[in-house]
């Protein structure tokens, strides 16, 4: 069941720990307006705030995830329009959302599109899906963390081959480049990317935050400030009853409920 409040999502209720968020333009193939990013960090927000939400996947449709960023609307703002751009603190807002966060994708994953996508933690694609920073081809470049998380994703040739002429990569060259994780068929990307959810559901809500969080301070800086942040998590996490369950059902040979605390 979605909910109606969203014009441009289509937000379903959390099942068995996840929630899925639909990208829904389909006229536009998605394209990433300012209202549509806005409704995403919202949509966002309130996951995070519903402890009954382990895990977000966020998929577009069957044809395109998202094909990029409203041309015609980027259009309307000049220089000044584009430093007040009210997007940047929608993009803000989904970069730290704290929870992991799957993408499913099929098909066209361009410009924003692809920005969005490397917001995810676990990036699930079909044989079909393309993924591309295009913007080049409008005299202008990646704004909302292309240049950024891509040379992090696939390092720095393949992402100036990307951003430099413009042309997408395939599903197949995204994963040998380390850009997602899984290739599916096409009808399948959805439900595995939900499979891989609700296996992460199951685990601790503190330890799944603190793991993501260190994960991510680790591609931002050097090791032994990494491994000191590491380290200061998995201490935070010897004092959690989250700990004391997950140690007493594998000694005792059975799955563990985990609660949070």
């Amino acid at each position: 069941m979605s909910n109606s409040l969203y014009s441009m999502l289509d937000v379903h209720s959390p099942a068995n720990g996840v929630q899925q968020i639909q990208l829904h333009r389909p006229e536009a193939l998605n394209a990433l307006t300012t209202a549509m990013l806005g409704e995403l960090a919202l949509a966002l927000e309130e996951a995070e705030a519903n402890e009954s939400v382990k895990v977000v996947v966020l998929t577009g449709s069957a044809r395109v995830f998202a094909a990029g960023a409203d041309v015609k609307e980027m259009a309307e703002r000049d220089m000044v329009g584009i430093l007040k751009d009210p997007r940047q603190q929608s993009w803000q807002s989904i970069s730290r959302f704290p929870k992991p966060l799957v993408a499913a994708i099929n098909g066209y994953c361009l410009g924003g599109g692809c920005e969005l996508a490397m917001h995810a933690d676990i990036l699930i694609a079909g044989t079909d899906a393309k993924f591309g920073q295009p913007e080049i081809n409008l005299g202008i470049m990646p704004g909302a963390g292309g240049t950024q998380r891509l040379v992090r994703a696939v390092g720095k040739s393949l992402a100036m081959q990307m951003v430099l002429t413009g042309q997408p990569i395939n599903a197949l060259q995204a994963k040998e480049a380390g850009l997602i994780s899984e290739i599916t068929q096409p009808e399948l990307t959805l439900t595995r990317a939900m499979e891989v959810a609700s296996q992460i559901a199951k685990k601790s809500p503190l330890a799944l935050r603190l793991a993501k969080e260190s994960i991510l301070k680790g591609m931002d800086t050097d090791l032994n400030t990494g491994l000191r942040f590491e380290r200061h998590a998995f201490t935070v996490l010897a004092g959690t009853k989250d700990r004391e369950e997950g140690i007493a059902a594998f000694l005792e040979k059975r799955p563990a409920k985990f609660t949070g605390q």
